[in-house]
């Protein structure tokens, strides 16, 4: 059987809130929200839910880690999303509300820009280029 990343744990806050913002500003599909306990929930949200990848919306359960949020990477870009049409989505999270850091620019590996979700992650929007 071929291997693949299925999710990415990514601590929030709050499920709801993250749920909206995903959703909402990012127009992401929720996958799966299933009730394991009184304050666990299995959240799921992915770019569409053909995404063989998704994010594991996970709630922090204490202190350690709610000073996580928003910085699991150390300040780096955490998550790559990639676009088969960067300047709709660009256009399109700018009039959301998404919190750019930078301008768009040329790469060699594709137009990029960056922007910080609700928590302060750092994401790269990505369109590569096309195929010479």
């Amino acid at each position: 059987m071929p291997q693949h990343i299925a999710a990415f744990a990514l601590i929030v806050p709050d499920y709801d809130e993250a749920i909206a913002y995903y959703t909402g500003k990012l127009g992401f599909d929720l996958i799966e929200d299933s009730r394991l306990s009184a304050t666990k929930r299995w959240v799921r949200v992915a770019p569409s839910s053909a995404s063989q990848t998704c994010l594991l919306l996970a709630k922090a359960a204490d202190a350690a880690q709610a000073q996580a949020i928003g910085n699991q990477s150390g300040g780096r870009v955490l998550l790559f999303l990639h676009t088969d049409d960067f300047d709709r989505h660009y256009a399109r999270y700018r009039a959301a509300g998404v919190d750019f850091i930078e301008q768009p620019r040329e790469e060699t590996y594709g137009k990029v820009v960056v922007f910080r979700d609700a928590y302060g992650n750092k994401w790269d929007l990505v369109e590569k280029p096309a195929a010479e």
